[in-house]
């Protein structure tokens, strides 16, 4: 049986692979901060109230080119809007938490939490006690972003560009998405999203990841709703099999009738 800390704990260490891959990720978005000319202290506090690391790294960049507050803003709101198809999709499992639980997991939700998250709530088990698991996978990933962005931000332009830290992430996400795809349907939706991703990289303001989320949830959409078609037909065949057999007569109905003409 799973106890609170049990599971605050298992979230913690499920998610420690991701934070080699997010940590990393931080330290370049400290770094963008200072080079784009962001007060040490307000770079932080993006970090601390934003907590989104793609709008970061994009906000940094609009900011550095002087882009007009308005475009920066709809640009950020634009990119995180896969969060919301990340929250329809926890919703079944959080909808029996208070308020308060629902807006510190809706805080603590990014593209990492999401992931061990939703592996986790999939598998059979006691479900009433599982959102410490995401709370502990939330609170590593907030700690580790916080403390790396602070170091980029500390050390500036002194981190060398050609240690490529920003390809780590990536990197994690394919070790974590690859043993989780065990069916046809999945592999499908991964495999055509991640082409989509590749083909629509160069959309300005990192639309093509928008792209390719909308494009593999529809696939997956579709070969779901396939699938349960024909799993509806098969049901409905069987019964309609059965209920033929029920219909016919047996050996005794036969011998009774034929004595009732008599």
């Amino acid at each position: 049986m799973t106890t609170k800390r049990s599971e605050f704990f298992a979230g913690i260490k499920n998610v420690l692979p991701i934070l080699m891959g997010a940590a990393p990720f931080g330290l370049i978005y400290g770094v963008s901060a200072r080079s784009a000319g962001i007060p040490v202290i307000a770079g932080q506090s993006m970090s601390f109230i934003v907590f989104a690391g793609s709008a970061q790294f994009i906000t940094t960049q609009l900011i550095g080119a002087s882009v007009p507050a308005g475009i920066i803003i709809l640009t950020a709101f634009i990119v995180n809007l896969r969060h919301a198809l990340y929250s329809a999709s926890l919703t079944p499992y959080l909808k029996q938490l208070n308020t308060r639980w629902r807006l510190i997991l809706a805080y603590l939700l990014t593209d990492e939490a999401y992931a061990v998250a939703i592996i986790h709530y999939q598998k059979p088990g006691d479900m009433s006690r599982k959102h410490w698991y995401f709370l502990g996978a939330g609170m590593a990933l907030w700690c580790t972003w916080q403390l790396s962005t602070a170091v980029g931000i500390v050390l500036g332009t002194q981190v060398p560009a050609n240690w490529s830290l920003d390809f780590a992430l990536p990197l994690t996400f394919i070790a974590l998405v690859v043993p989780s795809l065990k069916d046809r349907a999945g592999t499908a939706v991964a495999a055509t999203a991640g082409i989509t991703a590749i083909f629509a990289a160069g959309m300005p303001f990192k639309l093509g990841l928008v792209v390719s989320t909308i494009v593999g949830i529809s696939i997956g959409i579709f070969l779901d709703s396939r699938h349960n078609k024909r799993t509806r037909s098969h049901k409905e065949e069987e019964v309609g099999q059965i209920c033929f057999h029920a219909e016919l007569p047996g050996p005794t109905q036969v011998k009774h009738t034929e004595k009732g003409e008599e």
